[in-house]
C-alpha cells in the first residue's frame, strides 16, 4: 500500500494546531503497520534533510517554479518538502498581528498544484489530503486515483475569488460558491471518502448548526463520510516514562502524581494548598471557550479551584488572562505562548483539565490529560463526546461534561468535578479509567487502513 499524505502541518516540523500532531501520529502508526507513506509538506523554512534529493516539478505557470526536496528528518522519517512562490513564512497562515496572509490562496493553490504533480508522477494507491490547504489537489489531479479528504476543522474553507475556478481542471463547478471559489467544498464533493476526526463531529457537520454552510454537501455524501477518532502518541504522552515530569507513575501506582503536583505548585509559585489545580493547555481562540473559562474565575474561591493556563492566540484573551493573574495570582497563573515541557508538567501535576470548547472536531488535550490521570471537564461537542463520559451519569465515567456551553454550565461542571476530586476513592477510580483506556493511534490507524483497502479494491469514482 502506497499512500501520498499531503498536509500543511506535521509535528514536529511545523505545528500550529491539532492537525500537525494528529497527522504525525497517523503517519507514524500507518508506517508501523507497513504502509509506504509519502509525506508532502510545504517547505516553510528550508528545513535540513538527510540524504537530500531535489526535483523540479511539472506545474502550471501560475504555480511555479516548484521544487521538491526529499530526505529524512530525525524522529519523523522520510518527508518531501515543496517550495513554491511565497510559501516560506514564519507562520504558515497568519502574520505577526494574527491576520491571514493576503496571498494564502496563491500559496496553497501553488502547493496543491505541486502535490498533484507529485501524485501524477509517483502514482500512489491513495492520495490523502487534509483540510482546505490541500483541497485544490483534488481539482488538479490529471490521473484517476482513489482520494481521501480529512476534515480537521470545517471553519476554515479557503474562500477566495472566482478567478481560481479557471485554473482547476477537474470539476471546477464543484468548487464554485456564490461567485467565489471554496476549495474545501469542492474537495468534499470530489473525494472518494471524507473523514471527520471523530464520530460525533461527523454527525454534527451534517447539520445546519454544525456544517458551517456545507451541511448539504456533507449530508449528500451518505456513507462516503465517516468519523474516525484521532489518537495520541502513547510513546510521547505517558507518565510511565516521561522524562519531562518530576516523577513517573502509572494507573497501578499513582504516588508519582502527588510528586508532580507538588513540583508544579512550586513552579507556578503557589502555596501548597489542597485547592484543586485546573489546567488549560490550549490556543486562545473563540472556539476553545477561553472567555467561558476566564468568566468562571469569578467563582474560583467559592468552588474552589485554581486555574493554570498555558496558551497563545488572540491578544485580547491573553490580556484578559494576564489581568486576572495579576489581580489574583493565587487563583490564576498564565503564560502566553507554548512550552512542550511545561505542557507535560501541567498534565502530570494538575488535578483537573478544563476544555470548555464551543466546537471541537476531536481534541487531543483531553486524551493527553486522561493518560496522565488528570480528570477532564469538557463541553458536550464533537470528539469530547466520544472520549469523555460524565462520572455523575455513568458508573464508568472518565470526567465531567457541562450541560450547557455557557458560563453557568462550565461553573456547574467545575463544581461537580471538584466535589468528585474531594472523594479520594471516587477520584482514583475516575483517574484509572482514563489512564487504562486506549487513546493510541492503533485502532484509528487500522480503520484508516481498512478504508484504504476498500478504496483500492473498488477503485476511484470518475467524477470528471
Amino acid at each position: 500500500m502506497r499512500v501520498l499524505f499531503a498536509a500543511s502541518e506535521l509535528a514536529p516540523l511545523v505545528t500550529v494546531g491539532g492537525l500537525g500532531e494528529a497527522g504525525a501520529g497517523l503517519v507514524r502508526a500507518l508506517r508501523a503497520d507497513g504502509v509506504d507513506v509519502t509525506v508532502v509538506l510545504p517547505d516553510y523554512a528550508s528545513t535540513s534533510l538527510g540524504d537530500e534529493t531535489i526535483e523540479a516539478l511539472d506545474v502550471p505557470a501560475w504555480g511555479g517554479p516548484a521544487f521538491a526536496r526529499s530526505g529524512t528528518v530525525p524522529g519523523v522519517g522520510t518527508v518531501t518538502l515543496v517550495d513554491v512562490p511565497g510559501i516560506r513564512r514564519s507562520n504558515p497562515y497568519v502574520d505577526a498581528n494574527g491576520a491571514g496572509w493576503p496571498d494564502n490562496a496563491d500559496r496553497f493553490f501553488a502547493f496543491s498544484a505541486a502535490v498533484a504533480a507529485i501524485a501524477d508522477k509517483q502514482r500512489p494507491d491513495i492520495v490523502h489530503c487534509n483540510d482546505w490547504h490541500t483541497s485544490p489537489v483534488l481539482g488538479l489531479l490529471r490521473r484517476e486515483v482513489p482520494t481521501v479528504l480529512t476534515i480537521h476543522t470545517l471553519g476554515h474553507q479557503g474562500w477566495t475569488s472566482g478567478g481560481w475556478l479557471d485554473r482547476l481542471t477537474r470539476r471546477p463547478d464543484l468548487f464554485e460558491a456564490y461567485g467565489g471559489t471554496n476549495p474545501l467544498a469542492g474537495a468534499i464533493q470530489l473525494a472518494d471518502r471524507v473523514i471527520a476526526v471523530s464520530p460525533h463531529y461527523g454527525d454534527e457537520i451534517r447539520t445546519p448548526e454544525g456544517g458551517a454552510g456545507l451541511h448539504v454537501q456533507l449530508e449528500a455524501l451518505g456513507d462516503r463520510l465517516v468519523g474516525i477518532r484521532n489518537g495520541i502518541d502513547n510513546a510521547v504522552w505517558t507518565p510511565v516514562s516521561d522524562s519531562a515530569i518530576a516523577a513517573t507513575y502509572s494507573a497501578d501506582d499513582l504516588s508519582g502524581k502527588s510528586v508532580c503536583r507538588s513540583a508544579l505548585i512550586r513552579e507556578l509559585g503557589w502555596n501548597d494548598e489542597r485547592t484543586p489545580i485546573v489546567a488549560m493547555v490550549t490556543r486562545l481562540v473563540d472556539q476553545k471557550g477561553i472567555d467561558l473559562a476566564l468568566e468562571s474565575v469569578r467563582f474560583a474561591h467559592g468552588v474552589p479551584f485554581r486555574l493554570a493556563l498555558l496558551g497563545s492566540g488572540e491578544k485580547w484573551m491573553a490580556d484578559w488572562a494576564s489581568y486576572l493573574s495579576a489581580e489574583d495570582p493565587n487563583a490564576v497563573w498564565f503564560r502566553d505562548g507554548f512550552d512542550a515541557g511545561l505542557a507535560h508538567r501541567l498534565f502530570a501535576g494538575a488535578d483537573l483539565l478544563l476544555m470548555p470548547s464551543r466546537f471541537e472536531p476531536c481534541g487531543l488535550a483531553q486524551m493527553q490529560a486522561m493518560a496522565y490521570g488528570t480528570i477532564p471537564i469538557v463541553t458536550r461537542v464533537g470528539g469530547l463526546v466520544d472520549t469523555v463520559s460524565d462520572a455523575d451519569e455513568s458508573k464508568v465515567g472518565t470526567g465531567f461534561a457541562a450541560h450547557s456551553t455557557d458560563t453557568a454550565g462550565v461553573v456547574d461542571a467545575l463544581h461537580r468535578a471538584v466535589r468528585g476530586w474531594k472523594q479520594p476513592r471516587r477520584r482514583t477510580a475516575i483517574q484509572r479509567r482514563g489512564m487504562e483506556a486506549d487513546w493510541s493511534w492503533a485502532n484509528p490507524a487500522q480503520r484508516h487502513l481498512d478504508l484504504y483497502d476498500d478504496l483500492v479494491a473498488s477503485g476511484p469514482v470518475n467524477r470528471s
